[in-house]
């Protein structure tokens, strides 16, 4: 056994995590079946027939986003992702406050799952069985199951995942059979919603706002790069493959949505007060009720998908940055037998607990509040970070290629930036479509961030001034050297 041996046993399970397990991470983190059935109606009541476009063009940028992300990925492997990511490309002190903003992205988005996991049982259990349990007793309930997952060894959480994820999709394609096989709904089907001229309606601007919140998560793959066998090529590939699918797949799913119920009439019934069970009716019209009872089970497993993956990756970021320094160092251990980072999994269910306890204490509605408010917040935030990870994959290549093509470590990076900053200046501008909330509230969602971000780098700089050789090794443990 080499010397390093007793060293690596300290970190995270090394070669424990496949492709096919990054994968179902990130698409698992994305929840389709609860963007498509809840999310998807809002976009077509929005835009229309541009709606189909919309989560094709998001899924387009993202792509070209994952070009450069993945090139940096194979030079590069910190369970801190977009932190170190960051702080290799435009230096550590706002690698440490992009750290902050992404632990409070991934908490927020996190904690706001696991209370809509509970809403979403509450009422299905009740409807099931006639049986009212509250909702916060099912959020625990979750809770505790989540929490044991991200203890034990990451495969495990990984396995989970695949199934539900599964699940969820079959259900959709089963509805999309459905339409299919009946030629469309009264309209047939409508190649022409496809068509970039329909991008000129209005409601576009926010209809984007949604469609990117789809896709946030798929980054997670960077994040188990430290857990993943042979890394260099691991990430890359789960990365390309998620978002693809999950373009493709978004684009096509809406797209017979909209086929269901015809191109004149779906947007209308979108933004109508049926637009909640727009897609559940069209399950049940063209596939059976069957599928239509089955999708609604599915959106609670869906659910409790997605807070799993948040968990695990806000757990990982609880993780890295405890062991680097820039939280208390105890975050930064791992559970002898299984590899876990099982303090900060306690750390990660321990905030949720109060989430939950605060929301039940102050009476405030656990969807319209809970969920959106901080699954707004957290989206925001993750989107910041993407941006400044796209303008970080410049500033790593910028005086050295090591061997990769300009249009991937130049062109692709700053086109995701700009196109990403596009995006941000919408979701800012259109922050009350996905929480619901008065602009004082967005305003007051938005501010934790760049605060947030000052915080971390200031504590850098002080870090910088206080302890040079602990600021020195920010953002430089790699997976071969933990």
């Amino acid at each position: 056994m080499t010397e390093s041996a007793p060293h690596a046993a300290k970190g995270l399970s090394g070669g424990a995590v496949g492709t096919g397990d990054l994968v179902f991470f990130v698409v698992a983190a994305a929840a389709p079946l609860t963007v498509m059935a809840g999310v998807a109606p809002l976009s077509i009541g929005m835009a229309g027939r541009a709606a189909p476009l919309g989560y094709l063009l998001s899924g387009l940028l993202l792509v070209v986003f994952a070009a450069g992300f993945t090139a940096m990925s194979r030079f590069v492997r910190n369970a801190g992702a977009f932190y170190a990511y960051i702080g290799r490309g435009l230096g550590r002190p706002a690698g440490a406050g992009s750290a902050y903003v992404a632990l409070y992205s991934y908490n927020a988005i996190e904690v706001g799952l696991l209370v809509a996991f509970g809403w979403f049982t509450e009422s299905g259990f009740e409807d099931l069985t006639g049986v009212r349990v509250a909702w916060w007793i099912w959020a625990i309930a979750g809770l505790v199951v989540i929490g044991v997952l991200g203890y034990l060894k990451v495969t495990l959480s990984a396995k989970v995942l695949g199934v539900a994820l599964v699940l969820e999709v079959l259900v959709l394609l089963v509805f999309e059979a459905g339409v299919f096989a009946h030629g469309g709904g009264p309209q047939g089907l409508d190649p022409a919603a496809l068509s970039p001229r329909h991008l000129g309606s209005e409601g576009v601007g926010g209809m984007f706002v949604l469609a990117v919140g789809a896709f946030v998560g798929f980054e997670a793959t960077a994040i188990y790069a430290e857990e993943a066998r042979e890394p260099e090529r691991t990430v890359p590939r789960a990365t390309c493959v998620a978002v693809a699918f999950l373009a493709l797949f978004y684009t096509f799913t809406v797209w017979m949505i909209i086929n269901a119920y015809g191109p004149d009439r779906a947007q209308a019934v979108a933004g109508g007060e049926d637009g909640a069970d727009m897609v559940f009716a069209a399950t049940e019209r063209f596939a059976g009720a069957w599928a239509a009872d089955s999708m609604h089970v599915l959106i609670i497993t869906s659910a409790f998908a997605a807070t799993l993956a948040f968990h695990n990756g806000a757990a990982r970021y609880f993780y890295a940055l405890g062991r680097e320094g820039l939280l208390p160092r105890r975050l930064g251990t791992v559970a002898p037998r299984t590899r876990a980072p099982a303090t900060a999994v306690v750390a990660q269910s321990a905030i949720a607990l109060v989430v939950i306890g605060v929301t039940v204490l102050s009476g405030v509605d656990p969807y319209t509040v809970t969920f959106l408010w901080s699954n707004g917040s957290g989206i925001l935030g993750v989107m910041l970070m993407q941006a400044l990870a796209a303008l970080a994959v410049y500033g790593f290549f910028r005086r050295d290629r090591r061997g990769m093509p300009a249009w991937r470590v130049a062109a692709a990076p700053l086109i995701a930036c700009a196109g990403l900053a596009v995006l941000i200046a919408l979701v800012c501008a259109h922050l009350d479509l996905l929480t619901g909330a008065s602009a004082a509230v967005n305003t007051a969602l938005i501010a934790p961030l760049p605060a947030l971000f000052a915080a971390g780098a200031a504590l850098a700089l002080r870090m910088r001034r206080r302890e040079p050789r602990a600021y020195e090794r920010l953002t430089t443990v790699d997976a071969e050297s933990v």
